[in-house]
């Protein structure tokens, strides 16, 4: 039967957008221009299971972030998906963060963010030896997942309700035809590269991540006069030698800094340590690290890790985020609207999908499924 709606990127979110759209009797058609599933900002990332601490009170941010959570979780336990509930430490590492820290404990009770608590420096030594800070919020909500795993089991379940993933294949034209929207296509897979193909749906979703607001203006979607541009900011990750150990039990975070939650230790379910990200604007997609940063990381972490120094760090990977946000500029929530009154009636364009969008996965399907009727 012809598709009802296409969904271009098959990223955690175009496919947890067609998951639950297809589960509601729609026929979805979901389109990728890389050969597999997820290997834009779905996968270059820290994996974190956030808790929703951050981010303003009633914003979609937060919305998203804390019934994503619960549903995140639940899907991991339901579907064998690997992840764990690890915890997180928020660090202050002197007085005047201090402050900065029960700011965030204020927001995060407001957001629903769980049982978080302020710990003192005695607390932070029983729980992280090897941390030095003058106190903590303790987040015990906060987790790692295989984001890996994760984008499988939606397509799995896209697939397995009907849905089809057609890979290999970029979007070059979007143009609304009476009362559906006319999608041409062309393959990027080696034997059939440049072939065309069109296709006619009545409903087009737009999670096509970094290049989200392109797609809005293939559509005519005027993108500067929406304040949709997107402002791609890049994440360098170091790797932390694995001679020094088990560094720490829990996530631990900084203070957040201007555009980021600050270079981090995280580890992956196997068990590896890794600093960053940073915070880098930039106007190109490079995701190349360069190894001359890894002082600026060594020295971002001693303040709450002493004994990290640049040569135990080795350059990792790199993330690029999809910011509303501009150097310099304020805090731009989740852009998920319909398009009718931007004279795009039938099409559900998500912008600025950045962290916590691993996370929100499934509450943002569920705000996109309420608006394709």
């Amino acid at each position: 039967m012809e598709p009802t709606v296409l969904i271009i990127g098959a990223g955690v979110i175009g496919l947890a957008c067609g998951a639950e759209l297809a589960r509601a009797g729609s026929r979805v058609v979901v389109i990728e221009r890389q050969s597999g599933p997820g290997r834009g900002v779905s996968s270059r990332n820290s994996e974190v299971i956030h808790a929703g601490l951050y981010y303003p009170a009633g914003s979609l941010k937060a919305r998203c972030c804390v019934e994503g959570r619960a549903l995140l979780y639940e899907r991991c336990e339901r579907e064998g998906v690997p992840y764990r509930r690890i915890g997180k430490l928020v660090v202050a590492c002197d007085g005047d963060e201090a402050g900065a820290l029960a700011d965030i404990e204020r927001l995060a009770r407001e957001n629903g963010a769980g049982d978080v608590r302020l710990v003192d420096r005695d607390e932070i030594a029983r729980r992280e030896p090897r941390v030095s800070a003058t106190a903590a919020l303790w987040s015990p909500e906060t987790g790692i997942v295989d984001a890996h795993a994760l984008v499988s089991s939606y397509q799995a379940e896209l697939e397995s309700a009907g849905g089809t993933v057609v890979l290999d294949t970029e979007l070059v034209g979007l143009e609304r035809r009476g009362d559906r929207w006319c999608a041409s296509t062309r393959s990027t897979a080696g034997s059939t590269e440049g072939e065309r193909f069109d296709l006619e749906v009545p409903w087009v979703v737009n999670a096509a991540g970094l290049d989200a607001d392109g797609v809005a203006a293939l559509a005519g979607v005027d993108v500067d006069d929406a304040g949709w541009r997107q402002h791609p900011c890049k994440g360098d990750y170091f790797s932390v030698a694995p001679a020094l150990g088990a560094l720490t039990e829990h996530l631990v975070y900084p203070i957040p800094v201007p555009g980021g939650l600050g270079v981090h230790v995280t580890l992956d379910l196997g068990g590896r340590y890794r600093l960053g990200p940073d915070v880098e604007w930039v106007d190109r997609l490079d995701y190349t690290v360069d190894p001359a940063k890894a002082e600026t990381f060594a020295a971002a972490a001693r303040r709450y890790l002493p004994e990290i120094l640049a040569s135990d760090l080795s350059p990792d990977f790199a993330g690029i985020r999809p910011k509303l946000q501009s150097a310099g500029g304020a805090f731009r929530d989740f852009a998920i609207e319909e398009g009718s009154a931007r004279g795009a009636p039938g099409l559900v364009s998500l912008l600025g999908i950045e962290s916590p969008g691993l996370t929100a996965a499934a509450s943002i399907a569920r705000l996109v499924a309420a608006q394709v009727r």
